[in-house]
């Protein structure tokens, strides 16, 4: 399943995938593939990414 909740926050942030990948420490491939639905992140990946945009991983990753 993609994730569009990271892709509109980034673009909300108005970062580029190189950006967030830079911040939180992966290649622009990895958020590229998460994005996608073709990567599932390890939780501390997850954690990274919410830490970085203030947000918890309910919003950010929860399945409505």
């Amino acid at each position: 399943m993609r994730n569009n909740k990271l892709k509109s926050l980034r673009a909300l942030n108005h970062l580029t995938q190189q950006d967030l990948a830079n911040a939180v420490g992966v290649s622009r491939q990895t958020i590229y593939a998460i994005e996608k639905g073709e990567y599932n992140p390890t939780l501390d990946l997850c954690i990274k990414i919410c830490k970085f945009f203030g947000v918890t991983l309910n919003d950010l990753f929860w399945e409505e």
